[in-house]
């Protein structure tokens, strides 16, 4: 090759590295100027601040990774109970989180012990609080059973601290993820120096609580206003900046931050059945289609491994008057319920997603799926609120005077806000006025069960409460469940009124949840992730647990994300 190319080449490799170099250090040394307006971000003289390092969401105590993707709801294989709920169709579903094992007494116990502290139960201001985030441990009894020991034991002995809780209502699961939600976010915020250290546990009472959504609308008004909490302590752990007026920034973390996570919930009925399949390593077609009968392989409940050969792959009834096999080998462990991670999980890390216990799902029950009208995030519950705005323009906050408590239709009184929060009012016109995506607060109904979706639409009465003696021929609802009353006299006395209609022809409701999974008390036909059945709301069993989910926010999969950086 001619010297002088040789040369010319190298001089132009050089001069492209020299540019590439350079471009690279201009791009890595922009990341805090805007490429809108050119300014600087998180300058020392105040101005836009924003977490330009963020990687990407932490994984929250006890959840897994579940990376979304499409898969068949619902089950192709015959339908011997006659239900005819759960129709395949083609759904996709987000990436989420969801916790490894069912929550536990133990975890549950933590739950009521801080309850317990903040509220005692020997105030009667806080009385009702306590006793409505108790589980109903009277689920154990049967009128040929002896099953005391369960009813006093299972809850609190430490023999089944790990052992799925159960006698949980879904209403109180709720709870239990919110109140989850804000200790999770009270311990973040800690830890990165916003809130002064052990606050959570010296300082808290009902007039000085935590509340997520409080701290981001109203950061001032957290802890009933405790500033020696709020940025006590913390000043000197973090770099206070000040604006060009002289007015302290930084002093609260906002979502921009990126501290504060998304909250526990529970998982919609869609999440649960991918996640419960765990679809991750398949590559067949058929498997992939929708004909993957557990959450792990194959079409049997024994395991096929030779070191492990013969046992059993979950806790479920095998047989009448057998909840666990012979005892010895063929056994698999359980009589009733087992300690979580007794078995192996599926291939997204999960535990027990078929036997042991039941699950709640987030979803209000409907034997439809209308996957015609969506099928992304598939989730029927909606009911959309607003924060409630003082005269001032305040959020205002829920205080000791202004607890709202429901009175169940079993009689149980359980409390709708605590102290601390934000007070939630349904959003109006203001929100849904010429919208397209969603019209009202409440849309449980959409397309299904109110009017508009009745075979009867032409026979119902616009005024249904003024023309209640008319009920039964008046408003035959596609759902029409018996409406059991519950009411209280002048002195608080409970009066309960049974619905005993000869006219009700169905028991769904808007109150009824989707519950997912079998169970220690299941045969082997509800292990299949695709059953579904439905339970009331406000009614808790001896064979139906929960789990959590979070949202992920940000990319769809971890491993992409890490590449990237």
């Amino acid at each position: 090759m001619d010297m002088k190319k040789v040369v010319t080449f190298k001089i132009l490799f050089v001069l492209t590295l020299t540019i590439v170099s350079t471009s690279c250090k201009k791009s890595s040394s922009s990341k805090n100027s805007s490429r809108a307006t050119g300014w600087q971000i998180n300058s020392r003289e105040g101005g836009f601040q924003y977490n330009t390092d963020f990687e990407e969401q932490e994984t929250s105590p006890g959840l897994v990774f579940v990376e979304g993707g499409t898969f068949t709801k619902g089950r192709v294989q015959d339908d011997v109970m006659h239900d005819w709920n759960n129709s395949p169709n083609q759904q996709h579903v987000q990436s989420f989180y969801m916790d490894e094992t069912e929550v536990t007494n133990a975890m549950y116990m933590e739950y009521l012990d801080w309850i317990k502290r903040v509220y005692p139960p020997s105030d009667e201001n806080f009385r009702a609080i306590y006793h409505g985030a108790l589980p109903d441990t009277l689920v154990w009894r049967n009128r040929l059973g002896f099953n005391e020991v369960m009813t006093d034991n299972y809850l609190r002995h430490p023999a089944y601290g790990e052992y799925p809780v159960v006698g949980v209502s879904w209403i109180q699961a709720v709870e239990f993820a919110n109140w989850r939600s804000d200790r999770v976010n009270e311990y973040n915020l800690e830890k990165a120096g916003y809130l002064k250290r052990d606050a959570k546990i010296l300082d808290v009472n009902a007039d000085s609580n935590f509340s997520t959504d409080t701290y981001i609308n109203a950061p001032s008004l957290t802890y009933g206003g405790n500033e020696e909490i709020i940025n006590g302590e913390s000043r000197g752990r973090r770099n206070i900046q000040t604006d060009a007026d002289g007015n302290e920034t930084g002093i609260y973390a906002t979502r921009e931050t990126g501290i504060i996570s998304p909250k526990y919930r529970l998982p919609t009925e869609t999440e649960w059945e991918y996640a419960a399949l765990g679809l991750s390593e398949i590559r067949s077609y058929n498997l992939y289609r929708g004909r993957k009968k557990y959450p792990w392989d194959g079409q049997y409940t024994r395991s096929g491994k030779r070191k492990t050969r013969g046992d059993q792959k979950a806790n479920f009834k095998q047989g009448k008057g057998d909840y666990g096999g012979i005892a010895g080998w063929s056994d698999d462990g359980a009589d009733i319920t087992n300690a979580v991670k007794s078995y192996e999980p599926n291939d997204y890390g999960l535990y027990d997603m078929a036997g042991n216990v039941a699950e709640w799902v987030a979803d209000v029950y409907r034997p439809i799926i209308d996957d015609e009208f969506n099928d992304f995030n598939y989730y029927r519950g909606n009911v959309y609120t607003k924060n409630a705005i003082n005269d001032d323009g305040t959020v205002k906050i829920v205080t000791i005077d202004n607890i709202v408590y429901d009175t169940l239709s079993n009689g149980k009184v359980v409390a709708r806000n605590l102290p601390g929060e934000i007070l939630q009012v349904p959003v109006d016109e203001n929100e849904t006025y010429l919208r397209t995506n969603f019209d009202k607060s409440n849309e449980i109904n959409f397309r299904d069960g109110d009017k508009r979706s009745s075979r009867y639409f032409e026979d119902f009465n616009e005024d249904e409460e003024t023309n209640s003696e008319n009920e039964e021929s008046s408003t035959r609802k596609m759902y029409n469940s018996p409406k059991h009353k519950i009411t209280r006299d002048s002195l608080g006395n409970i009066i309960r009124e049974y619905d005993k209609g000869n006219n009700r022809t169905s028991l769904i409701n808007d109150e009824v949840r989707v519950y997912k999974g079998g169970s220690w008390k299941d045969r082997e036909y509800w292990l299949d992730p695709a059953q579904r059945r439905y339970f009331p709301q406000d009614m808790a069993t001896d064979y139906i647990g929960f789990r959590c989910a979070m949202s992920r926010v940000g990319s769809k999969s971890k491993a992409k994300n890490k590449t990237k950086n």
